[in-house]
């Protein structure tokens, strides 16, 4: 149990936290360490800030941390919403309140991440909006980047190629726009929705239709295709989960074991990430959301 003094402890909390949070639950080797753990400069990494500043909130020295360096930490120090909280408060912020859009991952998303090496795995927020993703995901998709939203991408056409017959990329967009309007109603506090959805409406005639025309539609399983610039065509197995209590949005890619696509796959996962300007890594899950369990699906027939 963590004592805190309010402001003042940010710093014992950053340190209490990062103490406690073992390698293998971030996809770090344990190897030989003096001390229990994450390491600053690990912590430092996964955040996105430098290990000085780290260093400089843990000893106090540091005041008025950003929403955005908070949001962070709390992520990677993989906090439960109560604890998240508590850094907020600690730093002088307001936590975010119910009526947002959850971008807090939880931990238990995270080790899948970190210990699910073989599986693409992304994660979205309720309106499509890119968190995180592990490796695999970015060998396949390009380099990740957190903050990019996977319905902008389609209705401007500036994600990664898929093929698709017509009336399936008909519905998938129809789905997302569905999507969309749940989250607005939702989450009616949070001025991103509306202004993302007004923009589409700006860019997109389509969208503007589709959004006009108020059909919903759910997403279903299907393969999904991509157009890779080093091996070309790979069919992957595509699932959308979503972990209990959150309305986070899992997406995972997978491929059929002994087959061709598992070959490509397996390569690109061992290449890495394809580090091409031109190659911009955007994902386009048309597949179905199932639930938390994991359920056996039939693999469907391509029209």
């Amino acid at each position: 149990m963590i004592e805190t003094t309010g402001r003042g402890d940010l710093a014992g909390l950053l340190r209490a936290w990062r103490d406690r949070l073992q390698p293998e639950a971030v996809g770090f080797p344990v190897g030989q360490r003096r001390t229990r753990g994450l390491r600053r400069e690990e912590v430092a990494l996964l955040a996105g800030l430098s290990v000085d500043y780290l260093v400089r909130l843990e000893q106090g020295r540091a005041a008025r941390p950003s929403a955005q360096v908070v949001a962070s930490l709390a992520r990677v120090l993989q906090l439960s919403d109560p604890e998240r909280d508590e850094l907020y408060a600690a730093a002088g912020l307001a936590a975010p309140t119910s009526g947002l859009v959850p971008t807090h991952i939880p931990g238990s998303v995270q080790r899948l991440l970190a210990r699910l090496p073989d599986v693409a795995i992304g994660v979205y927020t309720a309106t499509w909006t890119l968190l995180t993703a592990n490796d695999a995901w970015s060998a396949l998709l390009g380099p990740v980047d957190p903050g990019r939203n996977l319905v902008v991408q389609q209705f401007t056409r500036s994600g990664v190629t898929v093929l698709r017959r017509a009336d399936d990329e008909m519905r998938f967009q129809c789905a997302l726009v569905s999507d969309l309007r749940r989250a607005l109603i939702r989450y009616p506090q949070d001025a991103a929705v509306p202004a993302l959805v007004e923009h589409l409406r700006s860019v997109s005639e389509t969208f503007r239709g589709l959004w006009a025309d108020a059909t919903i539609v759910e997403h279903r399983s299907e393969p999904k295709t991509f157009v890779h610039p080093v091996v070309g065509h790979i069919t992957l197995d595509c699932d959308v989960f979503t972990a209990a209590g959150t309305d986070l949005r899992i997406v995972a890619y997978t491929a059929v074991p002994g087959s061709e696509d598992a070959s490509r796959f397996d390569l690109l996962r061992t290449l890495g990430a394809v580090q091409d300007p031109t190659w911009q890594g955007a994902e386009l899950p048309a597949c179905a959301p199932v639930d938390d369990v994991a359920q056996t699906r039939a693999r469907p027939t391509k029209g």
